[in-house]
């Protein structure tokens, strides 16, 4: 758990909130982290001033947050912090930690709505197309798999790590995602994704998985399960290699659910791919694709 402070009632305290969020909640480990980040940032901060989780009112938060604002965060970060107190001491005052929660009454600073970055189709054509060289056949065929899949299932990179041999099924074509909360989704997979699968599975898993016997999907070059850096590192260089810029994994996910959504799909169906809580969630992409159709749109009609 990230260090707070020496006080022994924060200490408690955070212990308590990392196992609600854990395994009541079941949130991932990330997030959980996260969660623990922001709130030890106040831990911290308080320590300064001796003042105790049950001691916090909303003009402490407000000093908090208003000195974390002049030292530059961005409007996002804040807006982060701001939501993971309102949940620390939601939860503090439902156990009774805090005798009232003094974050109900915190201000939420405006934030500028930033869409989801999302290519052309011409473009994810160009990184899934990239000739690779210098590298040995395995790795290929095991980015080739890991690019298909991502924007074939829309799956975060997360999902994808952590997928074992039995989470594909090849024949049904599709894929069993592990999501936020352990939420369990079936995304169907194309051709192109089942082809490099094929491929990796047929001669370039065994290469890497050695004297080995993981049952992870994909690994890395030392034969254990694969980590989040090295596909983002991967995704990165694959980007930049088919001249399309800086791309991340997490914009083939939206790529993914933009394209669908242009392609006629409907909302709901979107969102059960995307494994979103929340329909309000899955909206954001019918801005993406209205503003995307609106570029072509603009550089297409003769009259636009």
């Amino acid at each position: 758990m990230p260090t707070t402070s020496d006080d022994p009632r924060w200490a408690s305290a955070m212990r308590s909130f990392e196992r609600h969020l854990d395994l009541e909640r079941g949130l991932s480990s990330n997030t959980v982290q996260a969660y623990l980040r922001d709130v030890g940032d106040l831990a911290s901060w308080c320590a300064e001033f001796a003042i105790g989780p049950d001691e916090v009112t909303v003009q402490v938060l407000r000093r908090f947050m208003g000195q974390r604002r002049r030292e530059g965060l961005a409007r996002s970060t804040i807006s982060r912090k701001r939501a993971a107190l309102r949940t620390f001491f939601a939860w503090a005052a439902k156990r009774g930690l805090v005798e009232a929660d003094p974050a109900v009454l915190l201000d939420a600073p405006k934030t500028d709505r930033l869409l989801p970055k999302v290519m052309r189709i011409d473009q994810v054509a160009a990184l899934l197309g990239d000739p690779v060289s210098g590298i040995p056949d395995a790795i290929d065929r095991r980015d080739a798999a890991i690019l298909e899949l991502l924007y074939a299932s829309g799956a975060r990179v997360s999902e994808v790590t952590s997928l074992d041999l039995g989470s594909i099924d090849l024949r049904a074509a599709r894929a069993r995602l592990h999501g936020k909360g352990d939420k369990e989704r079936l995304v169907p997979l194309g051709e192109p994704a089942l082809v490099a699968l094929r491929h990796w599975l047929g001669s370039g898993r065994d290469v890497l998985l050695g004297a080995g016997n993981t049952p992870a999907l994909f690994l890395g070059r030392s034969g254990d399960r694969v980590d989040r850096g090295a596909i983002y590192r991967m995704v990165r260089s694959r980007g930049m290699r088919a001249g399309v810029g800086h791309v991340t994994p997490h914009m083939l996910r939206h790529s993914f659910a933009t394209h669908l959504l242009e392609g006629g799909a409907d909302l709901r169906s979107v969102q059960e791919l995307l494994g979103h809580a929340s329909l309000a969630t899955t909206q954001t992409y019918t801005h993406v694709s209205r503003e995307h159709l609106r570029s072509v749109y603009a550089g297409a009609h003769p009259r636009a």
